[in-house]
């Protein structure tokens, strides 16, 4: 009797508890199924993100022989410190020519400017030989009028006494003077005319060599232009050599640390070859990419809040926001894009890069390009 009414009594139980479990159940269910849909309702979400940042490849900008390395995988370094430093004995010595041939064309427009300002000396000169030329023919000028009237004079005198001689009235010794006085006089007119007659050419001459000073000074003041247009193609040359110097000491580009090292001593580096990589893993230096797919996107906008879970540390999250959504698919940027004009075409949902600048971090997590995140976006 007792047995049958423990049975009773069990059965009962189970019969209360199965429904109410059961309501619980359902209940709960329907509780995470609002909860959820009114979650989706204002979020987005992807699991198709990663953490992104600059990496500075390391690299040379002339070709040469490392001599030393200071760095290893992984340091840290600043901004400016020198890695790598390669051989430059020869960039030494084209510096030490280029300065001397700098000095050999600053010589060479000193001796120009001289030769410019003896050319202007011998100018001037020449220009005083005109003057005295011209002064000289002046004053013949004045003399053979002054000749031309003691020939007048002589001659007139001469007349007058030849017909004195004729009547008798005066000697033969007077006339004889006074005819010497008439041909001396012509002879010295005759004289002074061919003085001046010489003074012009010399005048001609003159001109002739000032006219020559002047073409060889401008032909030399042009030369002083060639010559110092010489010295600036040489320290073009001499900041070359020196900027080529400066190329021989590879710095970092940006702070952080280096990682894949692929230098050792007495290495022969080319331009552009990868020495490693620097990568700032500070948070204010780094981002996330998240590909949403194209069916997500219609109602995100740029300043929208996101929250970022990451994946190696559960439980902790980041705070973002969205600053830019991608102008393009991801496929269209890929190396190979699809071609759809195939006849075996298959639809497939296309992702549409965005990215997220990450805004807090309060838990001080140590963040790294390339770990995968999940992205959620407020859209309301």
């Amino acid at each position: 009797m007792t047995e049958e009414i423990q049975q009773s009594k069990g059965g009962s139980i189970k019969k209360i508890v199965f429904p109410i479990i059961l309501v619980g159940v359902l209940g709960f269910g329907a509780w995470y199924g609002y909860t959820n849909w009114q979650f989706n309702k204002n979020h987005i979400s992807t699991d198709n993100a990663q953490i992104d940042g600059n990496i500075n490849p390391l690299i040379p900008r002339m070709p040469g022989y490392v001599t030393q390395v200071n760095f290893s995988d992984n340091q840290m370094v600043e901004m400016g410190d020198t890695l790598v430093v390669l051989d430059n004995r020869d960039i030494l010595i084209r510096i030490q020519q280029a300065e001397a041939a700098v000095e050999n064309a600053i010589a060479n427009v000193n001796v120009v400017k001289a030769n410019v300002k003896a050319a202007k000396a011998n100018s001037k000169t020449a220009q005083s030989g005109i003057d005295v030329a011209k002064a000289g023919v002046d004053a013949q000028d004045a003399a053979i009028e002054a000749a031309k009237i003691r020939v007048w004079k002589a001659n007139e005198d001469y007349k007058r006494f030849s017909n004195l001689l004729a009547e008798g009235t005066v000697t033969q010794q007077v006339f004889d003077g006074i005819k010497a006085e008439k041909e001396a006089s012509e002879k010295q007119l005759e004289i002074l005319q061919k003085q001046k007659e010489i003074s012009k050419k010399q005048q001609a001459v003159s001109y002739n060599q000032s006219a020559a000073s002047s073409e060889v000074s401008n032909a030399t003041a042009e030369n002083i232009a060639v010559a110092e247009a010489g010295v600036k193609a040489r320290r073009g040359d001499l900041e070359m050599a020196k900027l080529s110097y400066t190329y021989s000491f590879i710095l970092a580009p940006a702070s952080g640390k280096i990682s894949k090292k692929n230098v050792q001593i007495g290495q022969f580096i080319q331009p552009g070859q990868s020495l490693g990589a620097i990568v700032n893993d500070k948070t204010q230096d780094l981002w996330v990419i998240a590909n949403f797919k194209e069916t997500q996107v219609e109602k995100m906008r740029e300043g929208q809040e996101v929250d970022i879970e990451i994946d190696a540390f559960k439980g902790k999250k980041l705070k973002g926001k969205v600053q830019s959504i991608s102008p393009a698919t991801g496929a269209k940027f890929a190396l190979l894009p699809p071609d759809n004009a195939s006849g075996n075409f298959v639809k497939v949902v296309q992702r549409v890069p965005i990215k997220i600048l990450i805004t807090e971090n309060k838990d001080n997590i140590t963040i790294r390009p390339g770990m995968n995140v999940k992205a959620t976006v407020k859209i309301n």
